[in-house]
């Protein structure tokens, strides 16, 4: 797993980080196009599409183009933002909805399809498509879309939550919980015991120990209801994908 910096959107654009419906709003508001919010969402989609469309047997060139072509469509020329539906809680259900809807019609122009001119393309990075671990291969392409999905909204968590420790020089508490839970959970190994981590780095003792994984675990708590916030429209729905998140990493 690798760790990310996080961007920084900043001022008046902030307002629409809430949620990624509120991003989408952000995004048809402004007439000119913020390219910094639109390069947001693709940054939060594109790995989960691509992902998707290997799983429906396209080989590597060919999703590369379609995820390329699939948000220009939707960014550039507003088609999924013109059908946006808010009443739908989770939004990478509704970009899937709209991704198979665009196969459908891809399919039918394939043939008649002209290619987008350089000058119109969206800037979108993926020279280096993401590796397909090989739990992928036994998911259905549904399946595959989820699980990248939760694992790109995972590592950005993870990614803030190191971050706000080490910002603080509190680095023993990062590594503490990623020997003990992060690991274990990811990777499968067996948790160390709390004396071995407390000798390891030079913790008072076991029940310090414990205390200082308490409150890295609630960080870490806030920072992943953070992330699935963003992404839902209702507080029902975000409870629903935070028990689902919680269930992912102890897979």
């Amino acid at each position: 797993m690798t760790y990310r910096d996080r961007t920084d959107m900043g001022g008046e654009r902030e307002a629409f980080l809430t949620t990624h419906w509120s991003l989408i709003e952000g995004i048809k508001e402004h007439i000119d196009k913020d390219w910094a919010l639109i390069g947001l969402l693709l940054e939060r989609y594109w790995k989960p599409v691509y992902c998707y469309l290997r799983r429906k047997g396209y080989d590597n060139e060919q999703a590369k183009d379609l995820t390329q072509d699939f948000f220009h469509e939707v960014v550039l020329n507003r088609s999924l933002i013109e059908r946006a539906d808010q009443s739908k809680g989770r939004f990478r259900s509704f970009l899937l909805n709209a991704l198979n809807k665009y196969l459908v019609d891809e399919k039918r122009k394939e043939q008649a399809k002209k290619r987008i001119p350089q000058d119109k393309l969206v800037p979108l990075d993926i020279s280096h498509p993401p590796l397909l671990p090989q739990k992928v291969s036994q998911l259905d392409p549904e399946q595959c879309y989820d699980y990248v999905w939760k694992i790109d909204l995972l590592e950005r968590a993870l990614a803030e939550l190191k971050q706000w420790y080490f910002g603080r020089a509190m680095e023993t508490h990062w590594y503490l919980f990623r020997d003990r839970l992060l690991r274990p959970s990811l990777e499968g190994v067996e948790a160390p015991a709390f004396s071995q981590l407390s000798k390891r780095y030079g913790i008072q003792d076991d029940t310090k120990a414990s205390n200082m994984l308490g409150t890295v675990k609630r960080q870490f708590q806030k920072i992943l209801t953070k992330h699935v916030r963003q992404t839902v429209l209702s507080g029902d729905v975000a409870e629903t994908e935070l028990q689902e998140m919680f269930k992912f990493l102890k897979k």
